[in-house]
């Protein structure tokens, strides 16, 4: 499991704020090029975000499943990445005198990518999710 850490210069509830709004979620996930639909009972578990990923014409549609939720604390995720397969991504919130300290966690769970040994594929996972994590914390901060 590839794990990256952010400290957000934002409470927990403004962090959680944008990862639970799924019209937000093109603006801070590496990869997703925009928001289709965000089922009506979503962040709660088994509601979808439908987008889209890639770059046009490129473009694939594809849904994002939340699987597990505690307000301002955590939230697992099913993200599928077709054709690479499916991964689980977890969102751990933790308050530091008002700031959130977020923890990240991947791992796929099916197709190529996870066939692919995980010391190759930490690193390229690190980069992207330190880039999405940074573009989340512009987010929350500008919204704190």
């Amino acid at each position: 499991m590839t794990e990256t850490t952010c400290l957000i210069h934002a409470s927990t509830a403004d962090v959680f704020a944008i990862l639970t709004d799924g019209w937000t979620y093109a603006a801070w996930v590496v990869g997703a090029s925009r928001v289709r639909d965000v089922d009506g009972g979503w962040p709660q578990p088994g509601h979808s975000i439908h987008h889209s990923v890639g770059i046009w014409p490129l473009v694939l549609n594809d849904t994002t499943t939340v699987a597990q939720y505690e307000p301002n604390r955590f939230l697992q995720l099913k993200v599928r990445a077709w054709p690479t397969g499916a991964g689980i991504v977890e969102f751990v919130l933790t308050d530091r005198d008002g700031d959130c300290d977020l923890l990240m966690r991947e791992r796929a769970v099916s197709g190529p990518l996870a066939l692919i040994p995980h010391p190759l594929v930490d690193p390229v996972l690190r980069l992207r999710n330190h880039e999405t994590l940074r573009r989340l914390a512009l987010l929350a901060e500008k919204h704190h």
